[in-house]
């Protein structure tokens, strides 16, 4: 019997389209991820040499992708979210995003995008408190989105599936602008083929579809490295083939240590003493406290070489230095060699990192400022939203001093001190405490307290306070 045909555009119709999809993606994701790991795959041997070698094979991974991946990541980091022509950060906005750990989270889903090449984010309303709504990081194995033809921003649809780990059904949520979708359906076993069995998921005091308040699909990509046509790509995508070759570097190096690094000897002209079966006795042992004597003058003993190995080191740090020039990654992150290097050769060093970070943050700073204008939207806020900016740690690594001369520098300009508090790398939070330190200090002095323009004035001492009192 025939399966009843699903409308084009229907609820039904995405689930199927976009569960599809995102089992091809998990693919790639699970590379990505082996790689990220240092799971990199093995040489294919024969069974004879498979129980011998694997030991050095496990041994031959060295994980350079990984160092590129945290490069990256660890330089991408929102300090906050400004709203219109606001001076500093938002503070309602900062408070939902650190109401929902997204101070902590922000690092994981960056983290997963350099990696994997895109992940999610997703908004709900919170029943509980309507003034903070939810805001989840979502992985791109559970999550996808869909757009409208033609656009790269305009979602039309959009689907989270997982494993439910009580139950182990497989779930799945279709979001769509005006009502979301819950369906569920047993785990596929191995060797089932065929779509899952879905069926509608009832929630109780739910109804089915339920409404979307947003009007808008809540899932958000993040995606790294995108391109016209809505592809994206993994930090690491282009150079795994580098990485392989670093590896059977690597193990070639490490069956010549095995087998050809120790200095063989030969001799001619002496004949091996047997013992009473027949069997060859070893005449000769090699320590540091032992001498080998040959009363025949006929004997002749020799070695061979040992092989030298530096081809072989020479081989991978090339290796490790092309993918430090297609990754823009600063070769000493992945050498492990600085020596003697100055402030602004280390800077020039940096430059490419530095560059590739903020050219990473623009898409990722787009998808953030979609997520905060929907929780905001979904707390009741009534602001013009159309102009948010994210505030991005600064990438690039000073000294103190030359951050603080810099600054110096800058408010010879005439930059506000907020912005001067922002270049210096404090928090939303430090900066609008600072602000309000300074506020209340100039009030005090418009109030006649001179001693507010020098700070707090130190306790007298015992004998400061008897002359006082005098």
């Amino acid at each position: 019997m025939a399966a009843p045909k699903v409308e084009v555009g229907s609820a039904e119709w995405w689930r199927d389209r976009l569960y599809e999809e995102l089992s091809e993606r998990r693919k790639y994701a699970d590379v990505m991820r082996c790689y990220y790991s240092g799971d990199h795959p093995l040489a294919k041997l024969t069974d004879k040499a498979r129980e011998g070698f694997q030991r050095l094979l496990r041994q031959s991974r060295s994980n350079y992708v990984g160092l590129v991946v945290d490069a990256t990541a660890e330089r991408i980091q929102v300090d906050g979210v400004r709203i219109g022509g606001e001076e500093v950060g938002d503070e309602e906005a900062w408070r939902i995003w650190q109401a929902n750990n997204l101070d902590a989270d922000s690092d994981l889903i960056t983290t997963e995008a350099v990696k994997c090449s895109r992940s999610f984010m997703l908004v709900a309303p919170n029943p509980d408190d309507a003034t903070t709504p939810f805001v989840t990081g979502e992985d791109m194995t559970q999550a996808i989105v869909a757009y409208v033809p033609g656009s790269r921003r305009e979602r039309a649809a959009g689907l989270k599936s997982w494993v439910d780990d009580w139950t182990g059904e497989l779930m799945a949520t279709v979001y769509m602008p005006n009502a979301i979708y819950k369906f569920k359906a047993p785990m596929p076993t191995k060797g089932m083929v065929g779509k899952p069995k879905w069926v509608t998921r009832e929630i109780e005091s739910e109804p089915w579809p339920a409404p979307n308040p947003l009007g808008v699909v809540p899932l958000v990509e993040v995606p790294n490295r995108p391109d016209l046509l809505g592809n994206a790509m993994s930090e690491i995508e282009d150079v795994l083939d580098i990485q392989d070759r670093i590896n059977k570097t690597i193990i070639d190096r490490m069956m010549a240590q095995e087998f050809a690094a120790f200095r063989q000897r030969w001799m001619t002209g002496y004949e091996v003493p047997t013992n009473e079966a027949g069997q060859p006795i070893e005449p000769f042992k090699a320590a540091v406290d032992r001498l080998w004597v040959i009363e025949d003058e006929n004997v002749k003993i020799g070695e061979f070489q040992a092989t030298d190995i530096s081809p072989y080191l020479r081989a991978v740090e090339a290796d490790v230095k092309d993918m430090a020039a297609r990754t823009r990654t600063p070769s000493q992150y992945l050498l492990g060699a600085m020596v003697n290097i100055s402030g602004d050769a280390l800077k020039a060093a940096e430059s490419g990192l530095v560059s590739k970070v903020k050219q990473r943050q623009r898409p990722f700073g787009e998808a953030i400022e979609e997520v905060v204008r929907l929780y905001l939207r979904a707390a009741g806020d009534t602001r013009d939203l159309s102009a948010i900016e994210v505030i991005w740690h600064n990438p690039e690594f000073r000294t103190e001093g030359e951050l603080v001369d810099a600054l110096l520098k800058m408010s010879t300009l005439g930059v506000p001190h907020e912005a001067l508090w922002e270049r210096w790398g404090a928090s939303q939070t430090e900066i609008s405490m600072w602000r309000e330190q300074r506020d209340q200090a100039a009030q005090r002095i418009v109030a006649g307290d001179i001693a507010a323009l020098y700070g707090t004035k130190p306790p007298m001492t015992e004998a400061e306070d008897g002359e006082a009192a005098g």
